[in-house]
């Protein structure tokens, strides 16, 4: 699937002051490309995150997704856009607490419209096969409480690829974890992206992550000042 910002721009509101957070994004993002997006605190870069994934939308411009204007539709569709099509991972791993490990991979399987790729018969054995892909196939029952950073981070990434979306865009994923699992981490869900063929866009600080990337998108003060394309 492939992503298109036009002329993107964020603003907001701060008493009676206006803040520009994005300014004039023009971006393409090409079917399984690997690009993350650096910059210092501040730059716009979880915010572009949010506005490429239609999480939110922009002061100006726009985002097409696979030809989709996303500011041209509304909440519910783009919410169906992204159930059909996107996955997400986060810094803080956003597992629900009160479910296992299987059952938060489970979450977006159970929250479709009954026409995905997984039949609904088969959602618990799929969650299964993913968890035991991350090396988590003796965890399943466990709570997140239950479960190290790294094994918490492994379940949001299989959670991310359970619809098997065509877009994956993950916020720092290694942020709230110790060097060497975070290596681990990237590894998974570096391998895990080539398997499917998704095409993934990453914030991240990490330079190792940052390294495995076939392009680089750097911000600063809400602007695109370098765009690098590897081999």
């Amino acid at each position: 699937m492939m992503i298109v910002a036009e002329g993107l721009g964020k603003k907001y509101k701060s008493g009676s002051r206006t803040l520009s957070v994005l300014e004039d994004i023009n971006l393409v993002i090409q079917p399984q490309e690997i690009a993350a997006v650096l910059g210092p605190s501040g730059s716009g870069k979880t915010t572009l995150l949010g506005l490429l994934a239609g999480l939110d939308l922009p002061s100006e411009g726009r985002v097409r997704l696979n030809g989709h204007d996303l500011s041209a539709l509304g909440e519910d569709e783009r919410a169906r856009l992204r159930a059909r099509s996107i996955g997400f991972v986060f810094q803080t791993f956003q597992l629900i607490p009160t479910l296992t490990a299987r059952e938060n991979v489970m979450v977006p399987l159970e929250l479709g419209d009954g026409t995905g790729l997984v039949p609904r018969s088969q959602v618990g054995a799929h969650a299964r096969d993913l968890l035991e892909r991350v090396g988590l196939g003796d965890r399943l029952d466990h709570y997140p409480a239950q479960l190290s950073g790294g094994e918490q981070q492994r379940v949001a990434i299989a959670r991310a690829f359970a619809n098997h979306p065509t877009i994956l865009f993950a916020d720092e994923p290694t942020g709230n974890l110790d060097a060497e699992t975070g290596k681990a981490v990237i590894d998974l869900l570096i391998g895990l992206n080539r398997e499917s063929r998704t095409t993934l866009v990453m914030v991240t600080h990490d330079p190792e992550l940052a390294a495995r990337a076939n392009r680089i998108v750097r911000l600063a003060g809400g602007r695109i000042v370098a765009d690098e394309r590897r081999s």
